[in-house]
């Protein structure tokens, strides 16, 4: 809700636009002043703040109150704050927890449970069969990918990750139906991962998108597992957003690992007693 309302900042009148930054300066004080409160301190009359309300796309003050009381009743700031070059460490380990929780919570307030389902059933059957996985990413979405792959192989899959472009494109023109692939991006934009997901594809295997909406990738997988964060993919080291991929190949294997059942647990019971040994008493 505060992400729309800063979007909507620009399109809107001046005396509206105090009404919208006072919102987003404190939304929880916002949420609970009367309306006589709210226009002394935006210093503008009564029915503008009402205006503000129905031009961000809500019936009224009570309608915009009570989305607002529900957008931050979970305890933490739904709009991304930016580090600045004079913050203190204190301030730093605030917005950086307070980004990632956001992002948290905006996922498991929009994921597409039927998108979810559908990678889960795709990885389960590729695992049934005894068909590749493979995980493509660059970057770090390279390292996401490492990730998945450590995850996914002690479930008895037979998986590779591949960071390399090359090595992407070649790994992909050797699959074939029944087969799976799993492109991790933050921009959706990269050439190489978008010309493997291609070729993947044109080879009969399924592929699995990790990314944001409305990104070329989104477009090019077949299901499309939406990553979508405040996080500009520009940025040239983004916390967020590899984050919220791990947190979905974690939900992913977890659910998948569901789906395998009883058959699993002997194998993961000798896996934890042969690394006993790697440890010290």
């Amino acid at each position: 809700m505060l992400d729309r309302i800063k979007a909507s900042l620009p399109s809107l009148a001046p005396a509206e636009q105090r009404v919208g930054k006072l919102v987003l300066q404190d939304p929880r004080a916002f949420a609970n002043l009367p309306v006589t409160e709210l226009a002394d301190r935006a210093h503008v009359s009564k029915p503008t703040v009402v205006r503000f309300c129905r031009s961000v796309g809500y019936d009224g003050l009570s309608d915009f109150k009570l989305k607002l009381a529900g957008s931050v009743s979970e305890g933490v700031p739904f709009i991304h704050r930016s580090v600045d070059a004079d913050d203190k460490t204190s301030d730093v380990t605030v917005k950086v927890i307070d980004n990632t929780v956001a992002a948290f919570l905006k996922y498991r307030n929009d994921a597409s449970s039927f998108a979810l389902d559908q990678a889960v059933q795709v990885l389960a059957e590729t695992h049934s069969t005894g068909k590749r996985i493979e995980f493509y990413g660059v970057g770090n979405s390279g390292i996401v990918a490492q990730d998945a792959q450590h995850k996914f192989f002690r479930l008895g899959m037979n998986t590779i990750a591949y960071s390399d472009g090359h090595m992407q494109v070649m790994s992909a023109s050797m699959l074939g139906k029944g087969d799976c692939v799993v492109v991790i991006s933050n921009s959706g934009r990269t050439r190489d991962l978008m010309d493997a997901c291609d070729i993947a594809r044109k080879r009969g295997a399924t592929t699995i998108v990790i990314t944001s909406s409305g990104s070329p990738l989104a477009a090019a997988g077949q299901i499309h597992l939406t990553a979508d964060h405040p996080e500009s993919y520009d940025r040239y080291s983004p916390m967020v957003s590899r984050l919220l991929h791990l947190l979905i190949i974690d939900i992913l294997a977890t659910t998948v690992a569901l789906r395998i059942g009883e058959s699993l647990q002997p194998a993961l019971r000798e896996m934890k007693h042969n690394l006993r040994s790697k440890r010290y008493t």
